[in-house]
């Protein structure tokens, strides 16, 4: 029972470790992109930064991971946090439309992109005999080949980690429900007749996701993308 509760202290450093990082780009990802359409709002106020003390939250940050922490140690879909949302000033922005979609979804894609580039590190470990499958759950994608040094397995478990978060990051930000990005991608694709009806679900948008989340919506959402990444993609069956 010791070494258990030692192995899960360890992993969950690691945890925070990754999903702060995930984090801290995702939100200077916003940032940067509302700069580059010509809002400073973000560069002035220090968020385009990878300093986690810029972005974090104390229950978005802290609470909520610790209890996704929990959650996937029990084999069950990571909770996904949040951090400080990136302030912007669309008035300054040029094509505010474009901005708008490409701000939006810039804190996606660069999660994507850190999933990505993880991923290739995966597979470049398992093809060169360096690791081996793991498991799906809890946290441990990959693990060291018989032979490897005893420093493989934190790499191996912070590297399955980061793809974990980062999957489960991108695609939970991309639910089209407020106020996560991919609501304001979908608010600025509707048509003008829509876009009030869509607003008036706004002020009950917690009251959805913690719905969805109770019904197990977000599971049958991030399962099939687990396994089609981690089954399908890294280990080849």
């Amino acid at each position: 029972m010791d070494s258990l509760f030692n192995i899960q202290i360890g992993d969950l450093i690691f945890y925070f470790i990754a999903f702060i990082l995930s984090l801290s780009v995702h939100e200077s990802a916003h940032a940067l992109t509302s700069y580059w359409f010509g809002d400073d709002t973000g560069r002035l106020q220090g968020r385009i930064s990878l300093n986690p003390m810029a972005h974090i939250d104390p229950i978005g940050t802290i609470l909520i991971p610790l209890m996704g922490f929990l959650s996937a140690a029990q084999g069950l879909p990571p909770l996904i946090g949040w951090a400080k949302p990136v302030e912007t000033n669309p008035l300054r922005w040029r094509n505010k439309d474009m901005a708008n979609i490409s701000v939006s979804a810039a804190g996606p894609i660069s999660n994507f992109l850190l999933a990505s580039v993880t991923f290739i590190v995966m597979k470049t470990l398992m093809l060169s005999g360096m690791a081996i499958p793991g498991y799906i759950q809890p946290f441990t994608f990959i693990q060291p080949a018989p032979g490897q040094p005893d420093w493989m397995l934190p790499v191996c478990t912070f590297l399955s980690l980061m793809l974990m978060l980062n999957v489960a990051l991108a695609v939970f930000n991309l639910i089209p429900i407020p106020p996560l990005d991919g609501s304001h991608v979908l608010e600025t694709l509707l048509p003008d007749s829509l876009k009030g009806v869509y607003d008036q679900i706004r002020p009950y948008s917690w009251i959805i996701l913690l719905g969805l989340l109770w019904l197990g919506v977000f599971g049958l959402i991030l399962g099939p993308v687990r396994n089609l990444v981690i089954v399908n993609l890294l280990w080849g069956y």
